[in-house]
């Protein structure tokens, strides 16, 4: 008797939270900014923020097909590594703004009149130029920043008539960054592969990712850059990919070795942003601060309604797959997992991020992404 009633708590409890993100989702319209405060959204970083680059690209990391996009309009498979949408997705809808098309998707033309924002993002890529090369063809950070360059130098001025307007429409734009696992994943943690884990000890390695991102930081600021949205990096040491691939397998839900290793480039963002924005003269940080929360999830996800855990929603084999297999039925409620294959979380956990930068007070700060908006 007393199981049951546990169980019908837990079952009303998971019909509430899936309710309430299904109407939060649908309705997401009603938190619109005005589109005139903010022109665009530009997106830097890896497969979390993907919309399409690697489409075009000879890689692995590519995941243009079903079950991918699951929940995205009409089930449509667009090359974004979940089954819906991405934090930046909800950005810029709730900004009013048009899906941010990827860079490598659109022709010379459409690039020099798309004035509402590109993504540069690119699976497996990192922040280091080597990091995820050994899954073929990608968007290294520095590449994404050059074809930015590119957009500036050569794009923007078929639109705009003087460098002025230029410089303004780029002030007013938010730049989103979420880059850095792949140093990790596919780099850091493969000494197969890489040899940066035999070249640097982790405290080593987490000060050379500060520091090349900062000079590309400062790089997009010398472009005209203002309003600067950076992600720390999330528990990869929970991670379903990880933890099935550690030996010995981990005692604890994580692999908290691998956590500390996240935690020390972690560490290392806020006194980066303040010297920053110290030295940089008119430029704004927000801190995405993702850890916390999500490594709570990991732990306990059954307190934060995720029933299926940390279990891959679709099915993604044996023999070291991490993606889902294609055209397999993944899970049937997406909303009580915490992660869509063995490394990408579900449109769920995406929109909760989201809404917590977006319009809250912890996961993004000193301030919001709305009250970026105004600045």
């Amino acid at each position: 008797m007393k199981s049951s009633i546990v169980f019908i708590f837990f079952s009303t409890f998971l019909l509430i939270q899936t309710c309430q993100f299904s109407s939060a989702s649908q309705g997401v319209a009603s938190v619109h900014v005005k589109n005139k405060f903010i022109p665009a959204v530009y997106v830097f970083g890896d497969s979390l923020v993907e919309s399409g680059n690697n489409n075009y690209l000879k890689t692995s990391a590519k995941v243009n097909y079903t079950p991918y996009g699951a929940d995205f309009p009409n089930g449509v498979a667009t090359g974004r590594f979940t089954n819906g949408h991405t934090v930046v997705d909800f950005f810029a809808k709730w900004l009013g703004l048009p899906y941010v098309p990827p860079y490598m998707s659109l022709s010379e033309e459409e690039r020099s009149r798309t004035t509402t924002g590109i993504n540069y993002a690119s699976g497996a890529a990192g922040i280091l130029p080597e990091s995820g090369t050994a899954t073929g063809d990608i968007l290294s950070l520095e590449e994404q920043v050059n074809y930015f360059n590119q957009t500036v130098k050569n794009d923007l001025p078929k639109f705009f008539s003087t460098q002025e307007e230029i410089s303004s429409y780029l002030s007013k734009s938010i730049f989103v960054f979420s880059i850095g696992s792949n140093d990790y994943i596919n780099n850091y943690l493969q000494p197969a592969n890489y040899n940066s884990s035999n070249t640097y000890t982790p405290q080593q390695y987490g000060a050379l990712l500060i520091s090349t991102l900062k000079q590309h930081l400062m790089s997009l600021y010398n472009l005209g850059v203002r309003k600067f949205v950076v992600f720390e990096l999330g528990p990869i040491g929970c991670l379903p990919a990880i933890i099935n691939a550690a030996n010995p397998k981990p005692v604890t839900p994580c692999l908290e070795s691998v956590n500390l290793m996240i935690k020390i480039f972690n560490f290392g963002i806020p006194s980066m942003i303040q010297e920053l924005t110290s030295t940089m003269k008119g430029s704004t940080f927000v801190h995405g601060n993702i850890f916390d929360k999500s490594h709570r999830q990991n732990i306990s996800p059954l307190t934060y309604g995720f029933s299926g855990g940390n279990t891959p929603c679709c099915v993604v084999g044996g023999n070291g797959t991490t993606v889902c297999l294609p055209n397999q039925m993944p899970c049937k409620n997406r909303n009580t997992h915490l992660y869509w294959d063995a490394f990408h979380q579900v449109q769920r956990v995406n929109y909760e991020v989201a809404n917590g930068c977006f319009r809250g007070s912890s996961t993004c700060f000193p301030i919001n992404i709305r009250q970026l908006v105004h600045i």
